[in-house]
């Protein structure tokens, strides 16, 4: 069942631009679909901060729906873009690919052992198959096939014969006093922006040549495929082009109104193709959307096409927990399906939905995932009872689902880090795993693991993959004689404690009362006496006490939640291993 809206009730982010972009759409294209647009490159791997780039637009467009309003999400693949240069760390692939650099992203082989035919198809896959799992609903664009196929001839042919005006806008910005010396914590360049500057044309952008010099199109060598070329002449009556290739001296002289292997320069391109698809609504990043970027310098030449600048919001960039700002030119760096792997699709929706554009955050791969399971959970515990603010109720509602029905969600979705704990412990012996969470709550014990995923797989994967092995959670064969034997009698009257009262406190309730209440009894108070009425000194006693059980279970000072590592361990071998 469609989850109902609330965007009259709510003031968030995803509420106004939708009142925005409904309304500017009604006033451009009235009766006609809503458009939003992406546009992602398959240069390497889609990163975590790509995503956004999907995810904004797709919360409005999602909001639209809910309203009741036919909206196309366009996601444009760029995937007739150069290729750059050869990433690192990416599986597959050596400096061998530096022979393809400048040709077509579609023209580059995949990495070694790859299913998909060329570079771009490979990095698109992963990205695909994360967005059908998020619930992101789209059209997908490529630009290979637009260009190859010749769908963009008449917008090519008119922005040749319109260059001049082109040319006239950039030399706006060319005529520009060079910008201050970057400051410390500046972000870099975009690559889409490296790209705007390079190509036939890119001299000419550059020097302030004459417009004559101009071309606002790129040909790819017909012989070595690549965009190393230099547009020589154009006859605007004819369309005859002619260019020379610098990579291999290749040279020829084609008709432009029968040639379709080659592409507009990124800063005409962007806008034709706002003009072209009759974009809405599409956000731009910050290096996009900085004086003299794409995004501004395409505001004006959109009108040459005949067409308005979309509404497009500046996004922050998304960081992860202990890495800078992400770039998809290198390898090893994390992407949708990444995270997918360890979290739920509802709680990577929700981190984009609760932030507005223009604010950056991180996603955590370490033990932050924690936190932030904790703070979505208790979030939905609030939504349940009611206690829930108006706004985050809305981003509740746009991470659990869309306008076509909720996700997929775990039936008994259980702490993350108690099931991470117990995934740790177990090392995915599903047997110990099911005995130890149906031992959690005794009374509503689980019948099946499946009622915990996929939360349960996802909080396993997390703990395989991103817990280094000298953090995991090996307990002890044999209990440690040594230490038991050097204990003062406090010490052994709080291991006798414990022990006498596992069997009637063997729940996640009862135990996390019966180690947290041992010191207390041990002062003179009572188990059940709250922080209000003991002096601070039980903070310490109870720290002090912790820290022993968790050298005679697991031989460390820390590790998971005491109550669950005890239920992990068994009533018979935490006995084994705290008897003297």
């Amino acid at each position: 069942m469609p989850i109902v809206a609330q965007s009259t009730e709510t003031t968030d982010w995803v509420s106004r631009f939708a009142d925005e972009v409904i309304e500017e759409s009604e006033r451009r294209a009235p009766g006609k679909p809503v458009v939003v647009a992406s546009g992602l490159s398959p240069s390497g791997p889609i990163h975590l901060g790509n995503l956004r780039e999907v995810m904004t637009p797709h919360l409005v467009a999602d909001e639209i729906r809910r309203r009741g309003h036919t909206v196309r999400h366009l996601i444009s693949w760029d995937d007739y873009d150069r290729y750059r240069k050869v990433p690192n760390g990416v599986a597959g692939i050596d400096e061998s690919w530096a022979e393809h650099i400048g040709k077509p992203l579609t023209s580059v082989p995949a990495p070694a052992g790859s299913a998909y035919p060329n570079w771009a198809e490979h990095f698109k896959a992963a990205m695909t198959e994360a967005l059908a799992e998020l619930g992101v609903e789209y059209d997908g664009i490529s630009q290979t096939e637009q260009y190859t196929a010749g769908t963009y001839r008449e917008q090519v042919l008119f922005a040749m014969k319109h260059r001049g005006d082109i040319d006239a806008i950039l030399d706006q910005y060319r005529t520009k006093k060079a910008p201050a010396k970057k400051q410390q914590g500046q972000k870099p360049v975009d690559e889409a922006e490296l790209e705007a500057a390079e190509g036939s044309g890119a001299a000419a952008e550059d020097d302030g040549s004459s417009t004559s010099g101009y071309y606002p199109y790129k040909p790819y060598c017909g012989q070595c495929e690549k965009d190393l070329t230099t547009v020589t002449a154009y006859d605007d009556t004819t369309t005859e082009l002619s260019y020379t290739c610098s990579a291999c001296g290749f040279a020829e002289t084609v008709l432009l109104s029968e040639f379709n292997r080659g592409k507009l320069v990124w800063k005409v391109d962007w806008p034709m193709r706002w003009a072209y698809e009759g974009v809405i609504f599409e956000p731009s990043g910050v290096d996009h959307s900085s004086p003299g970027s794409s995004f501004q310098v395409g505001g004006q030449i959109v009108g040459i096409f005949g067409g308005e600048q979309p509404i497009g919001p500046m996004y922050a960039f998304v960081g992860i927990s202990g890495m800078a700002k992400m770039s998809s030119s290198k390898g090893g760096v994390p992407t949708a399906s990444d995270a997918l792997q360890i979290m739920e699709p509802q709680l990577l929706r929700w981190l984009y939905a609760r932030r507005r554009p223009n604010q950056s955050f991180k996603i955590a791969f370490d033990q932050e995932i924690q936190r932030l399971y904790d703070e979505w959970d208790k979030l939905a515990g609030k939504v349940a009872d009611g206690s829930v603010l108006p706004a985050d109720a809305a981003a509740y509602s746009r991470a659990v689902g869309t306008a076509a029905g909720e996700l997929p969600r775990t039936a008994r979705p259980m702490a993350y880090r108690t099931l991470a704990s117990v995934a740790d412990i177990t090392a995915g012996a599903e047997d110990q795993t099911l005995r130890i969470l149906s031992e959690l709550d005794p009374e509503n014990p689980l019948a099946s693991l499946d009622e915990v995923r996929p939360r349960l797989d996802k909080a396993e994967t997390w703990i395989n993959t991103q817990v280094p092995a000298e953090e995991r959670t090996v307990v002890r064969d044999e209990a440690d004689a040594e230490l038991l034997k050097s204990l003062d009698d406090q010490g052994r009257e709080s291991l006798r404690l414990l022990l006498e009262g596992l069997e009637t406190n063997w729940s996640l309730d009862g135990l996390t009362h019966l180690v947290y209440g041992v010191p207390k009894v041990q002062a003179g108070f009572s188990a059940d006496a709250t922080a209000k009425e003991l002096p601070a000194e039980i903070k310490v006693a109870q720290r002090t006490f912790f820290a022993l059980l968790y050298h005679l279970l697991v031989g460390r000072d820390t590790g998971p939640r005491l109550p669950t590592l005890l239920l992990a361990v068994g009533q018979d071998r935490v006995r084994k291993l705290l008897s003297a």
